[in-house]
């Protein structure tokens, strides 16, 4: 197991990096492959976990924070101080369950919002980690749903881009300030 990079798993008053919120071009834009897995991918490892722990979050990927990188963290245990969190650059989903789950999801792009999103059980994902060594990892239940969803903003697709229930999302984006006209529809 890779040396994970240490980040206390506080929140801070100002967070190193701010969150882009849905309507904000940065989210639609495909994410660049990172070239080489140096210390200043490793800083910007850690000022995302420091962002993401200061918004409550269990994941987040770089084109959130407008860096324009197939990068993403993720904690599904964010209280647990002695689990380690993930850093995943240029992952690459390489196996789904044919078995399929619906879920709650919400995201730190689109605070106030919770709804339900269908996505496989369980993936089988490779990527580099944060010292630029090949993983491969199996994961199910959330900490696949987690790795998907920070997937899909490498790719510009956003969560309530793949809501099937048109009327639940546009009472939510309202009731938070979102407009559906920033929602793009993703085709199964």
């Amino acid at each position: 197991m890779p040396a994970a990079i240490y980040v206390e798993k506080t929140k801070l008053k100002q967070p190193p990096l701010e969150i882009h919120t849905l309507g904000d071009r940065a989210l639609r834009q495909p994410a660049k492959r990172v070239a080489k897995v140096d210390d200043e991918m490793r800083a910007l490892v850690r000022e995302m976990l420091q962002t993401m722990y200061s918004a409550d979050g269990i994941g987040l990927a770089a084109p959130q924070v407008a860096v324009n990188k197939q990068l993403l963290v993720v904690d599904i245990d964010p209280e647990n101080a002695a689990a380690p969190p993930l850093a995943l650059i240029n992952p690459k989903v390489i196996k789904v369950s044919k078995d399929l789950a619906m879920g709650q999801e919400g995201c730190l792009s689109i605070p106030g919002v919770y709804l339900d999103v269908v996505r496989p059980a369980a993936i089988e994902v490779a990527y580099k980690d944060e010292n630029g060594r090949p993983q491969k990892l199996q994961a199910s239940e959330l900490l696949a749903r987690c790795i998907l969803h920070e997937m899909d903003h490498l790719t510009g697709v956003l969560f309530v881009d793949r809501v099937e229930n048109a009327l639940a999302l546009n009472q939510e984006l309202q009731k938070n300030g979102f407009y559906a006209k920033d929602v793009q529809p993703v085709k199964a």
